[in-house]
């Protein structure tokens, strides 16, 4: 391969439609990594790779170069890939002939993190901000204090942490960002609704995913931790939402409610809800999560569209691909 290949994102990778095999390299984190087993008995990978322009899915044979180093590297490596651009069915699927590991003396050059990290659109100190100002506007004394006791044990976390794996801001301070515009969407439609309890609502906004901060750990790629697997976000956000209540003297119906919030905001069992919300309250947190996440899908693939792209790649959390192309 010609030692002048340019180095390219991923963004850029997926507006060369018409360069089918283009020489390319890349600098890409391994956000996922499975070995499976072809029906011939061969052993291949299937690897998602990415940077924070985007990512795009691909499988390594055994007798590609790169095979060992890939698995090797296992998810979280940044690796240096070398290939040729292709595209299958409309999606990249580029032809990859080198794979190398990238040392961690290298990564801490000017530019390299900030060039694989994917950043929520908005300054995070600016969004911090404004979510430790909605605490501050909860009225009610001990309600305020269980919130505030909860973010003083798992704050940093929460700040740095995605709001998924892959599904909707799944990028740093993408849970903040999705927190804190689940509150500006709360304070708008709440006085449409006086029957829902607007400081518990808003506390329970505040406090739905703060499970996630414990369910997902890695700097760059993420992953789900144990007590993740062995307990889920649900979970783990009820029992912060619990020790700090009772810490702090919540009322046991305030608390009831409050916990109630947590455990049924995915709306579904399937979705992961431990039951149905069955409060005003919790419908209200429910559907306005259920807003801002698929919003958040929409607003990320408009931000990674290419100039000529008319529709997205197909997302799951909407089971359909998106019209990116503007209106005249």
């Amino acid at each position: 391969m010609p030692e002048t290949a340019p180095t390219l994102t991923v963004g850029e990778l997926k507006s060369l439609e018409n360069a089918n095999g283009r020489a390319f390299t890349a600098l890409l984190v391994v956000k996922k990594l499975a070995g499976k087993t072809a029906s011939n008995g061969n052993p291949f990978l299937s690897a998602d790779l990415g940077d924070r322009t985007g990512s795009f899915g691909c499988t390594v044979f055994s007798d590609n170069p790169g095979f060992d180093a890939l698995k090797a590297a296992g998810e979280g490596a940044v690796v240096r890939v070398e290939g040729k651009v292709d595209f299958y069915q409309g999606r990249l699927s580029p032809k990859l002939a080198r794979i190398a590991v990238v040392p961690e003396d290298e990564l801490g050059a000017p530019g390299v993190i900030d060039r694989l990290v994917e950043v929520a659109p908005e300054d995070s100190a600016a969004l911090w901000a404004e979510f430790n100002a909605c605490i501050e506007g909860l009225g009610h004394a001990e309600l305020r204090a269980t919130v505030r006791a909860v973010f003083d044990e798992i704050g940093e976390a929460f700040r740095r942490a995605p709001a998924a794996v892959a599904m909707h801001h799944a990028y740093r301070h993408g849970l903040l960002e999705h927190t804190t515009r689940m509150a500006r969407a709360a304070k708008a439609l709440l006085p449409l609704y006086p029957e829902v309890d607007s400081g518990l609502a808003m506390a329970g906004v505040l406090l739905h995913d703060t499970g996630k901060a414990i369910e997902y750990e890695g700097t760059l790629a993420t992953k789900r931790s144990r007590r993740g697997i062995l307990q889920g976000h649900v979970v783990l956000g009820y029992q912060l939402a619990r020790k700090a209540g009772m810490k702090c003297r919540l009322d046991n119906e305030r608390l009831e409610r409050l916990e109630h919030i947590i455990l049924s905001h995915q709306g579904e069992p399937e979705w992961g809800a431990a039951v149905y919300a069955a409060t005003p309250e919790a419908v209200f947190v429910s559907m306005v999560d259920n807003l801002d996440a698929k919003m958040g899908m929409v607003q990320r693939a408009l931000r990674q569209a290419g100039a000529s792209d008319e529709f997205s790649e197909r997302l799951p959390g909407l089971s359909s691909p998106l019209l990116t192309r503007p209106l005249p």
